[in-house]
């Protein structure tokens, strides 16, 4: 079936047809690397993982690019206040930041450049901008001249005069106008930089995902993706200058936007206090529940962040956690089936909440399978359906018996308890079995008795 996305270029929903189905071309701006990145950061990434899922489903080749920014003011700062390099601190919130993604389930991308490995494809892009009249150097700044691109403005949908009026823009004397914006600016003797035609100096932040997605995808990419926050003035500087330095051809033929995350309602801010770090939520959650709760709204929608919503997702993976433990001794084939109705739902503009709908009734489908083919189908699609969103993908039991938070889970320790419970049952010694199954309840832990034996769980995430 076909796929169609919300292009927020044209503000509507448009069927995807890329330039050439044998080779899809996707970006989705990357971290700056000078800390562990908050849950908001990690919306984007989780969204568009499972959009790569399903165009890989779809088409033979798909070059999926997300990059990492390794050079940056907010970087040198942190470098500055350590007394160390940039490149130790890139090195380790890179690394993190891997890490973490890899936590909620996302693929590692098929390419993943760092600016300060792009220097010389970043000095020829700005250089072709002089070149055609869109950038002039200017007290050791190259700029790009805004008025030299008369489409500006046109992925926001406002006017530059107001799109200025509410950005902050840097007011210089070297500006030709103040919206005009950096694409290469000096570097002072403590600062990094690279030898250029304009003397010692550093990238501007929009030209390098310009010259990173040139060199890894080509002049032209099929899908651009990012938060919505990055829409002005980053997404609309990409597509200026890369326009610009590519001879007028089209920069991204899809702009895909996410909205953002709030906490109870008030928009996620370190001067509000309510900045939460994905390093820091790894280690009170289970991973699988964060990446449920980011798939749970629409990706194009703001989404809610509460501690009660971590709870339902905790509490809904459970459940089809249970439905997977019931079904253990069902065999399934290796190459699962995506269920019509799930591909169908993320084919309609990546709309996880129907997919998860969907899901939710494929368990229920399984809970109530009868017979032994009824099962396997019905187990085989389930897992089907969570592989294409990242979900469902570890053993039942490992889920029951997962450590997180406060708990601290001594498997030796609860299954040597659960065998002296087991011999004091069949010893009819039911006042010591009890006492046993409350220093279970409190260690955190829940137990159930069944007819494959007793089953143990920790009792929260």
């Amino acid at each position: 079936m076909p796929i169609s996305l919300h292009n927020s270029l044209t503000r509507r929903v448009e069927p995807f047809a890329p330039l050439d189905p044998n080779r899809v071309t996707m970006y989705l701006c990357g971290p700056t690397v000078y800390n562990y990145v908050h849950i908001g950061n990690a919306r984007g990434p989780v969204v568009f993982d499972v959009l790569v899922r399903l165009l890989r489903r779809h088409y033979p080749h798909v070059v999926y690019a997300r990059n990492i920014t390794d050079v940056d003011d907010k970087i040198n700062a942190a470098a500055q206040q350590l007394g160390v390099g940039i490149e130790s601190i890139t090195g380790r919130y890179a690394e993190a930041y891997r890490e973490d993604m890899a936590a909620l389930g996302i693929a590692r991308p098929d390419v993943e450049p760092h600016a300060t490995t792009h220097i010389p494809q970043i000095i020829a892009m700005i250089e072709r901008l002089i070149a055609g009249g869109h950038a002039y150097a200017a007290e050791g700044h190259v700029l790009f001249e805004v008025a030299s691109f008369p489409t500006y403005g046109a992925l926001s949908g406002r006017d530059p005069d107001e799109l200025l009026a509410g950005a902050r823009v840097e007011v210089a004397p070297y500006k030709k106008s103040p919206g005009d914006f950096v694409l290469w600016k000096p570097s002072t003797p403590e600062l990094p930089g690279w030898d250029s035609p304009w003397g010692r100096g550093r990238p501007g932040w929009h030209i390098e995902c310009s010259a990173m997605s040139e060199a890894h995808l080509g002049e032209t990419i099929d899908i651009h993706a990012g938060g919505v926050d990055l829409q002005f003035p980053h997404h609309e500087n990409e597509i200026a200058q890369s326009t610009c330095a590519h001879g007028g051809k089209v920069f991204a033929r899809y702009w895909l936007h996410n909205g953002m995350l709030t906490f109870s309602g008030r928009k996620m801010s370190k001067s509000l206090g309510n900045v939460m770090l994905v390093h820091e939520l790894l280690k009170m959650h289970p991973p699988e529940a964060l990446r449920l709760l980011l798939l749970r709204g629409h990706y194009r929608q703001p989404l809610d962040w509460s501690d009660a919503a971590v709870a339902q997702s905790i509490s809904t993976l459970d459940g089809w956690y249970r439905v997977l433990r019931d079904l253990a001794d069902v065999e399934t084939s290796g190459d699962l089936p995506v269920p019509e109705s799930v591909e169908a739902a993320l084919c309609d503009d990546l709309n996880t909440p129907q997919a998860l709908a969907e899901l939710s009734q494929l368990a229920d489908i399984a809970r109530q399978a009868g017979d032994g083919e009824a099962r396997r189908a019905a187990k085989s699609a389930l897992l089907g359906a969570g592989a294409i969103l990242g979900l469902l993908q570890q053993d039942p039991e490992i889920w029951f018996k997962r450590a997180s938070g406060a708990i601290e889970v001594d498997g030796a320790r609860i299954e040597s308890l659960l065998e002296e419970r087991r011999a004091a049952r069949a010893a009819r010694d039911f006042k010591r079995a009890d006492a046993i199954r409350d220093e279970l309840t409190a260690m955190g832990i829940v137990i159930e008795d069944g007819a494959q034996g007793t089953r143990w769980s920790v009792t929260k995430g």
